[in-house]
């Protein structure tokens, strides 16, 4: 797939051309900016842009090609996952293995859907997140936002008109055409999955028309998505920005960066095409991506704030929390995309020991000790995971485990004071041990800790990077 890993890896150039055609939409001559201005657009653009794409990227493998090993479903569909996810998992970086997934990817052209959540139990957390494909968080549904009860619930794309209808107890508005639905419910433990299962079989989506008994509408024209691979994303990064950008009506904070993509000829409806430009545009693209890769790299290793090895801020949200600062919306696309605002869930994550060196499985073991009764405070439950440094993915491990989560807690072995240390090692630390053992890769180690629903009275991880309550370091040992 487009991997994230393979998208923002690297802003190449692509091959140097020489041109057989201008596109038709370039701009030519005195109209066109000069070089460094072409430049520092191009570099805006992909800041811009880079949620957009990416997005692109992962719907593509998901909905559109069949063939890709990660298709889900049609569009329109819950697909459910009864299981966690795993090493084989490969489509969305740093992917959350706490919570068995359900995914619907909306098309809201014709008309909206509505989604239909079943009662579930007191005590069992889930989510429903909305995020359009500009990766904002549109709304929420679930335990914290709307509680635990049964609902239905409409999801309107940014052209809808209509009246509230009876029975729709709120309505939820993405700004784009394309909407991505991920349902979030709890595992309580491997024997609890059947119990899943119910509840994701109470998530339900229609049309509206279907939902009052109406005739539906036209149709909405059908598309010819152009596939993706991680070179052609490379090559020519604007060419799939034109593409996404024609189902993202603009809104008002985006005129500026649009006006300015269409001096270089990247917008809605137009047909950019990196083999296409001079040597002299090439260059003007190649350099801007490039500077804006760097900036989006450099703002991922210095998201929030520093507690003990751990950065903690968020990079998650509404519109309304990013109010157009694109270069905190990249940031958070490529940190985790489609991550929890953070009422939601907060992500402290790490790649650094409590000295600030580098987490490296292939050298050396670690320890992760939580004091007595100071663990991560959370109205749901939290979780510490594992993940490739180099690819942000599940590994795979001899004991099969991804993380350590406070449903777990039962089952691991405390301190004779009450705390509790794990063991984050690439080889098991000893059979007594190994209940608390976090199996690490053969190389660099990349952590992510999930508060979900965090609690926002003292001590609190909130507000984000600055709150009272501060993750314990990770500790190198012999």
């Amino acid at each position: 797939m487009i991997s994230r890993r393979g998208l923002i890896g690297s802003a190449a150039l692509g091959p140097v051309v020489a041109p057989l055609l201008r596109p038709a939409n370039a701009q030519t001559g005195a109209a066109r900016p000069g070089f460094f201005k072409a430049k520092d657009i191009a570099e805006a653009g992909f800041i811009f842009g880079l949620p957009l794409v990416m997005n692109y990227a992962v719907m593509y493998e998901y909905i559109i090609d069949r063939n890709s090993g990660q298709w889900k479903a049609p569009f329109n569909t819950i697909y459910n996952e009864a299981r966690v996810f795993t090493y084989k998992d490969t489509a969305i970086p740093t992917p959350n293995s706490d919570t068995p997934y359900s995914l619907l990817w909306a098309d809201l052209r014709a008309e909206p859907l509505v989604l239909r959540v079943p009662e579930v139990e007191p005590g069992r957390y889930y989510s429903v997140q909305l995020c359009d494909g500009s990766t904002y968080n549109y709304g929420y549904i679930g335990s914290r936002a709307t509680g635990n009860g049964a609902g239905a619930f409409l999801i309107a794309g940014p052209d809808w008109k209509g009246e509230t209808p009876p029975g729709i107890r709120q309505v939820f508005r993405s700004s784009t055409q394309f909407s991505l639905i991920i349902f979030r419910t709890q595992l309580m433990n491997p024997n609890d999955l059947e119990n899943v299962k119910k509840v994701q079989a109470g998530y339900q989506a229609a049309p509206l028309s279907a939902f009052l008994g109406k005739p539906p509408p036209p149709a909405a024209p059908s598309i010819d998505f152009p596939a993706v691979t991680p070179e052609l994303v490379k090559k020519n990064f604007f060419e799939f920005l034109d593409f996404a950008l024609q189902f993202a009506p603009p809104q008002p904070n985006e005129a500026n960066i649009r006006a300015a993509l269409a001096q270089i000829g990247v917008g809605a409806g137009k047909s950019f095409n990196f083999k296409d430009l001079s040597l002299e545009e090439k260059l003007e693209v190649g350099l801007g991506m490039k500077e804006g890769e760097r900036k989006v790299d450099a703002g991922v290793a210095n998201l929030g704030t520093s507690e003990n090895g751990w950065r903690v801020g968020c990079a998650s949200g509404s519109a309304e929390f990013y109010r157009g600062d694109w270069l905190l919306r990249a940031v958070g696309a490529k940190a985790g995309i489609y991550g929890n605002s953070a009422e939601e869930a907060m992500y402290p994550l790490t790649r650094n020991d409590l000295e600030g060196q580098l987490l490296d499985g292939s050298k050396y073991g670690y320890t992760l000790t939580f004091p007595k009764d100071n663990f991560p405070p959370v109205h749901a439950f939290w979780s510490i995971t594992m993940y490739d440094g180099k690819t942000q993915l599940l590994i795979d491990n001899p004991i099969s485990r991804y993380l350590i989560n406070s449903p777990m807690l039962p089952g691991l072995k405390r301190n004779a004071d009450g705390s509790l240390t794990i063991y984050i090692q690439n080889k098991s630390p000893g059979a007594d041990k190994e209940a608390n053992w976090l199996p690490a890769p053969d190389g660099p180690i990349y952590l992510v800790m999930r508060l979900y629903w965090p609690k926002t009275e003292p001590p609190s991880i909130l507000p984000p990077g600055a709150g009272s309550w501060k993750p314990p370091g990770v500790v190198k040992v012999a």
